[in-house]
């Protein structure tokens, strides 16, 4: 692809054809900076039985066909979503696509009406919680957590 022809980025729903990239995509960029764990292991595995059938919303972009970020809404008990497994393909990062991803991510939970979107992240995430700050989060206080990396929780009020 040149440079001169920039293709468009595409955010669509996943489709069952989206779990391997749903897969590698997270699988990457945790394993580089972090370990897997299990709760990682359970939602990468099966997105639709962990993420989709309880009621969430997995959201991939792509370009030219090809998926290349994605991100989650994973449903929680009090209607709110929370925001997880957000990635970007290092070999297209830099063209907005995760702004991409994040602004389709708010307007469809605004969509769903849901109360807020909730995040837990790692400090040394600097871009991703940039992202985040610019879309609106705040940080909050420590919540339980079944992730052994999270240091970071935020959250964006949508409602009320």
């Amino acid at each position: 692809m040149s440079d001169a022809v920039v293709s468009e980025v595409v955010v669509a729903p996943f489709e069952p054809r989206h779990a391997p990239a749903w897969t590698a995509l997270n699988e990457a960029w945790i394993a580089r900076l972090f370990v897997i764990e299990p709760k990682d292991r359970l939602v990468l595995d099966d997105p639709v039985g962990q993420i989709l059938d309880p009621g969430g919303h997995i959201l991939m972009a792509e370009i030219d066909g090809r998926p290349v970020g994605c991100c989650a809404l994973i449903a929680m008990a009090d209607g709110g979503y929370e925001l997880a497994k957000m990635a970007v393909d290092e070999t297209v990062r830099g063209r907005g696509i995760g702004k991409r991803l994040m602004t389709a991510a708010v307007e469809l939970a605004r969509d769903l009406n849901a109360p807020r979107l909730y995040i837990e992240t790692n400090s040394s995430l600097k871009n991703a919680i940039g992202l985040y700050e610019a879309h609106g989060f705040r940080h909050m206080a420590a919540q339980p957590t079944a992730y052994a990396r999270c240091d970071v929780w935020m959250e964006l009020t949508l409602q009320g």
